[in-house]
């Protein structure tokens, strides 16, 4: 009994402590006061932060002033022409050449592999499921699509005519290899 009642003394005088302490270390870092016109001016060249370039990401603003309503951005149409594109790095999961409007994938069902199962994917002239989907966790080979592959969309994503936010300029090794080669020759 007498124990339990030191424990909770010993607790309480832990947690007032740190109480404590938390007040104090607030105290001693004096918060940057932000003004209600600092909010709505853009910043001039010699502030700290930058304005953002018109055609860079700002924190879902787009530029935009902090009290300013703006319209939501248009939404991407999907590209519905049955194009593959290319992989920008190994093992990436292919993106969807075509529209997956109403289909249904959940646990009793799954569109996609009507035509892409392996037993159909002649049929429907489309690219079977990777084997790598018949696989359990630990690589023994299914009867069936794994449960852990069995959502698509989780991984792959429908192609569309978005533009890009952020600049790029992923190179893949057989570009890199290519154009090395090319610099040889010459």
């Amino acid at each position: 009994m007498r124990d339990k009642s030191l424990i909770i003394i010993a607790a309480v005088v832990v947690c007032v402590a740190a109480v404590i302490g938390f007040a104090v270390g607030r105290k001693s870092t004096p918060e940057p006061r932000v003004t209600a016109s600092a909010l709505t001016q853009p910043a001039t060249p010699g502030s700290a932060e930058p304005a953002p370039a018109a055609d860079q990401i700002d924190a879902i603003r787009r530029g935009a002033a902090i009290n300013q309503e703006i319209a939501p951005p248009l939404m991407a149409h999907v590209e519905n022409t049955d194009v593959k594109r290319n992989r920008a790095y190994p093992m990436q999961p292919p993106t969807i050449p075509h529209s997956i409007d109403n289909y249904q994938i959940d646990k009793n069902s799954n569109r996609c592999l009507l035509c892409h199962s392996r037993a159909n994917a002649d049929k429907f002239q489309a690219p079977p499921v990777s084997v790598t989907h018949y696989m359990d966790r630990n690589d023994q080979f299914l009867a069936t699509i794994s449960p852990r592959r069995y959502f698509c969309n989780q991984c792959h994503v429908v192609q569309t005519d978005a533009k890009t936010l952020v600049a790029n300029n992923f190179k893949d090794i057989d570009t890199i290899l290519s154009e090395e080669h090319d610099k040889k020759a010459n």
